[in-house]
């Protein structure tokens, strides 16, 4: 079973036991799933990534080193889709504000009081217990509630079962996913429902079939008659136009500064805080329990404060501070008592933690704390070009890369 340990010693151990796997290896394996005791065909990395314990553009630096680009480049694209997301929600937030509101609305009608709607609830429940009788479904719902993990090609499956044969609200599939995914991303996790779903691009969406789940399930599973394959996409909703990536204010020198980490990027040893001078103090907060109205897996904030934790080990270690975790209630007090001006934090793209900071940056403001927000070169690199397709980005992957400095 895939063991998943919240610390950037195990994730850099994985990325070199994966590496020599990242070219022909996995471009040629890494749609078959084998279960869950063997997952040689893909990397691992995602729980890491997505916290940041190991950095993109590290990962590719390292991949880069070891394979040629044309050799590794399906590996180097799955690493830039993550990145193109991030971009394309950040570019077009009010995606996320729409699923949130909706993934409310729908939780409500789950409960058992005057305001529940009984099928929905009935249906609800089926899927998220694995009672659906669909065999391969219900076995993936038990491997994420155990593991926190599905393959990637397994999420498709799932998502379109969900969507087309269930016939359940896509957005309480994606919040399903989001409570227990240990690599849960706000913009990754909603726009590969939207896009299983047709709503990403118009029209066009992912429909599971029983031959495609046999082929690359090495005929573990083979749901024949059970899955509804000629299903159309879903209504389309209107996407709003693309905003665009602001600048930043930049930290100012000569003020009494601490270092904030959230669970968005705990790697601050590579933040940009060139010139910003002495750190004063550092601690942490995370909101993993506001990925969702209903309950939040407890594998989920286990690992995510552990993750916390151990960025803010090697933080404590790197600037010589004590580097406690808090709740972002008691944060406030805390920049009190060290007496800080400014607060640096690494940037925190869409999502449960940006909605947070967004919360806190009046209240600091009120006592004289500037909340400013880093944002590193390689999501200010590739983001603006999430503002149409995966197409347009992926064609600028080689030409980013290099402005970047990897080989």
């Amino acid at each position: 079973m895939t063991d998943f340990i919240p610390s950037r010693a195990a994730a850099l151990a994985r990325l070199q036991q994966f590496l020599p796997n990242a070219g022909a290896h996995y471009e040629r394996r890494r749609n078959a799933d084998q279960g869950p005791a063997a997952r040689d065909n893909v990397s691992l990395l995602s729980p890491a990534l997505r916290h940041r314990l190991l950095t993109e553009e590290e990962v590719l630096r390292e991949v880069l080193t070891r394979h040629a680009f044309s050799a590794a480049e399906k590996f180097i694209q799955e690493v830039c889709w993550r990145t193109y997301w991030k971009g394309w929600l950040e570019l077009r937030p009010s995606v996320w504000r729409s699923y949130r509101e909706r993934v409310s609305e729908l939780a409500a009608k789950l409960g058992d009081d005057a305001q529940a709607d009984r099928s929905l609830r009935r249906r609800w429940l089926a899927a998220v217990e694995g009672n659906t009788g669909i065999g391969c479904f219900d076995a993936w719902v038990q491997e994420l509630i155990e593991t926190g993990y599905l393959h990637n090609h397994t999420r498709m499956w799932f998502a379109s079962i969900w969507i087309f044969t269930l016939k359940l609200p896509w957005e309480l599939g994606a919040d399903f996913f989001y409570r227990h995914l240990l690599d849960g991303d706000p913009a990754s996790n909603t726009l590969s429902w939207r896009w299983v779903g047709g709503l990403q691009t118009r029209g066009k969406h992912y429909l599971a079939r029983a031959d495609n789940i046999a082929k690359y399930t090495n005929g573990r599973w083979s749901p024949d008659g059970k899955l509804d394959e000629t299903a159309g996409p879903l209504p389309p909703d209107e996407l709003p136009a693309a905003g665009r990536i602001g600048e930043l204010p930049r930290p100012r020198a000569g003020l009494r500064t601490a270092l904030l980490l959230t669970e968005e990027d705990l790697h601050p040893e590579s933040w940009p805080l060139a010139g910003l001078g002495e750190i004063a103090a550092i601690g942490g907060i995370e909101a993993s329990s506001a990925r969702s109205p209903l309950p939040v897996a407890e594998s989920v904030q286990t690992y995510t404060r552990a993750a916390l934790e151990d960025g803010l080990a090697r933080a404590a270690a790197k600037w010589t501070r004590p580097a406690p975790a808090m709740a972002p209630g008691e944060l406030l007090g805390w920049c009190r008592a060290q007496g800080i001006e400014q607060l640096v934090t690494g940037y925190a793209p869409v999502g449960p933690a940006a909605e947070g900071l967004a919360a806190l940056a009046p209240r600091l403001a009120e006592e004289g704390i500037r909340l400013l927000p880093v944002r590193r070169a390689f999501d200010s690199a590739f983001w603006p070009h999430a503002n149409k397709g995966f197409f347009q980005l992926r064609e600028r992957i080689r030409p980013v890369l290099r402005e970047l400095g990897l080989p």
